[in-house]
């Protein structure tokens, strides 16, 4: 049986609500975004996984605490789950980008300072490798809007740049799996 892999981006923080890049600043959750997180509790059974995985980032590990993945079922950190590092753009929104670089989206775009699109997928092709590996039914990773998509592209054997096409709100949960052998989106931005 093929492992099935749920995200959960976290909750929202100051940040995610405006709309600024944030990758290395380490965030709580807003109210809302306590709300949420709290909110996947009871439609996520942290025993219905054997491999629980998060982002070293502050924001994740808050929204899998709120999520009931404490204890015994506390996630295991990957650093390889950090989200994109948006080097100099880190705080600023598109907006703000756009005045110097006209249409750029992470997906698209050079990151001064930053990763490269090639990095982010070196190292979340080791996750999808970890996951695939595991042998276990079910994967769960706390992570972040754009490296999840990231993930995600890489689940499905995409170019990164398809990322653009997946938007993803905070506390929602999707899942990756298989269809007939081949890798297959089974849900995508559910909110529970």
């Amino acid at each position: 049986m093929p492992t099935r892999l749920f995200l959960v981006r976290h909750g929202e923080t100051e940040w995610s609500r405006s709309g600024r890049h944030t990758s290395i600043t380490d965030l709580p959750l807003t109210e809302n975004g306590k709300k949420l997180a709290s909110a996947l509790r009871g439609h996520l059974s942290p025993r219905d996984f054997q491999l629980v995985l998060s982002s070293p980032r502050r924001r994740a590990r808050e929204t899998a605490e709120l999520a009931g993945f404490v204890g015994e079922h506390e996630p295991e950190i990957d650093n390889d789950l950090a989200e994109w590092f948006y080097g100099d753009y880190e705080g600023k929104t598109s907006p703000e980008i756009w005045e110097t670089v006209p249409g750029w989206t992470i997906w698209n775009g050079e990151v001064p300072g930053g990763e490269t699109a090639a990095q982010v997928a070196s190292r979340l092709d080791r996750v999808v490798a970890r996951v695939r590996d595991s042998g276990v039914d079910r994967a769960i990773c706390f992570g972040h809007g754009h490296a999840l998509r990231a993930l995600t592209m890489r689940w499905l054997g995409f170019d990164l740049s398809m990322g653009v096409h997946f938007p993803l709100d905070t506390g929602t949960v999707s899942v990756l799996g298989e269809d007939r052998g081949a890798p297959a989106l089974d849900r995508w931005n559910a909110r529970p």
